[in-house]
């Protein structure tokens, strides 16, 4: 997976001696794939599980590892390259290296960057479960803490030497996934935002229902991005194959029922409502008990009216800014500006659906009208690119600025 928000970033990559070295392969990869620019600094005991020069064949540079390099030098090595950095990653970061930042110990390339930088750092532990939860490697991690380096992971799981626990590294996508926090403005930061993601499903009978090709992959391209722009986040998600989104608060929902009972039951303290989801207008009256057997030529099947939820909310005691979506085949304007009267919310995001835009696909394009007469067109892009814009939208909207 690679990112949308780390074009042209610079990235010293830090990679220490572990097995989990053959990651850091695939991480490169990954931020290039992302427009980053990338210089690799190996260690000593790096070097005994994977050579610079796979290093050097996927940035496109070459990679330090020496302390006194005489073309470094010149310009002071390690001062040069901590000031040319956007983020330090080390990925793996073993205990020997975490050991070595924490206390300020600058015995190599890699420590004395970290000691003469002030950028953020970012640290992907790596290591034996028990030497993770030593004491001493700990105390080491609280320090991190309490300095605001950041760590993703370890994950836990089996590991090379036999064992099974903590101190997995966190699979290379997820940590390019961490990386994007430093990069996206902290705009919704103190905000609680609530979205609904993915499809309802009603059911017909024990083995078949009704629901529609919504994937959830816009709303949960909205709780991710939320989240990193430093929302509070709940999701309500219908069923979906999709990750959950870290560090957002989940609620499973099946029918629209029992999505309406999750928004109405969460909604008091939320500042912004976002309705991504598909909820299905009807249900079956009364599902069959049974599986309906092919015994008739036509089956009839009474349907009731959902509740709308959007109009729900929007006539609590304290209303939040309320944000829907239109997914439409026709007159899309006309349709999402009757759509945004109608039910008495702040912003319309309305989008054409069909062949490769709109459901399951990972790119869209949105027209965003909002109450007060503003009108925003966001081009075809990446859903992640889209709910960034849209969220930006949003946060200009809920401050009271003028939109552009």
């Amino acid at each position: 997976m690679s990112s949308d928000f780390l074009a042209s970033k610079k990235i010293v990559l830090g990679v220490t001696g572990s097995i989990a070295a053959y990651k850091a392969a695939e991480l490169v990869r990954l931020l290039k794939k992302s427009d980053c620019e990338v210089q690799v600094v190996l260690t000593k005991s790096a070097k005994e599980f994977i050579q610079p020069l796979t290093f050097q064949s996927l940035s496109g540079r070459s990679v330090y590892d020496e302390m006194f390099n005489q073309n470094l030098e010149i310009e002071i090595g390690h001062i040069s390259i901590a000031r040319w950095a956007d983020l330090i990653l080390i990925a793996p970061a073993s205990a020997n290296i975490i050991a070595k930042i924490a206390h300020g110990i600058a015995d190599d390339l890699l420590s004395t960057i970290c000691l003469a930088s002030k950028i953020p750092i970012l640290i992907a532990p790596a290591m034996n479960e028990a030497m993770w939860n030593n004491k001493a490697t700990q105390e080491n991690i609280a320090t991190f803490i309490k300095r605001g380096i950041t760590l993703v992971g370890p994950d836990s799981g089996f590991q090379a030497c036999g064992e099974s626990g903590l101190g997995r590294m966190s699979e290379p996508s997820e940590i390019v996934d961490s990386i994007e926090h430093f990069f996206i403005p902290q705009l919704l930061k103190g905000k609680r935002i609530m979205i609904t993601a993915g499809p309802t499903v009603e059911q017909i009978d024990p083995v078949r229902y009704i629901s529609n090709f919504s994937s959830g992959k816009m709303g949960y391209a909205i709780a991710d991005i939320a989240q990193k722009m430093g929302a509070d986040v709940t999701l309500v998600s219908g069923p979906v194959h999709i990750p959950e989104v870290k560090s957002a608060k989940i609620i499973k929902i099946k029918t629209a029922l029992e999505m309406y009972e999750a928004v109405m039951n969460n909604i008091e303290k939320i500042d912004v409502y976002i309705s991504a989801a598909a909820v299905a207008d009807y249900r079956v009256e009364n599902p069959y008990k049974n599986k309906i057997k092919k015994l008739n030529e036509n089956i009839t099947l009474d349907m009731i009216k959902n509740q709308d939820i959007l109009s729900a909310v929007s006539n609590i005691h304290k209303v939040p800014l309320i944000v829907g979506f239109s997914a439409e085949t026709e007159n899309l304007e006309n349709n999402a500006r009757a759509k945004l009267l109608s039910k008495k919310i702040d912003i319309i995001a309305a989008n054409l659906v069909g062949e490769n835009i709109g459901f399951n696909s990972e790119n869209n394009e949105l027209l965003l009208l909002a109450k007060n007469g503003i009108m925003q067109k966001l081009n075809y892009k990446s859903k992640k690119k889209l709910a960034y814009e849209l969220l930006s939208f949003v946060f200009s909207y809920y401050d009271g600025e003028q939109l552009k």
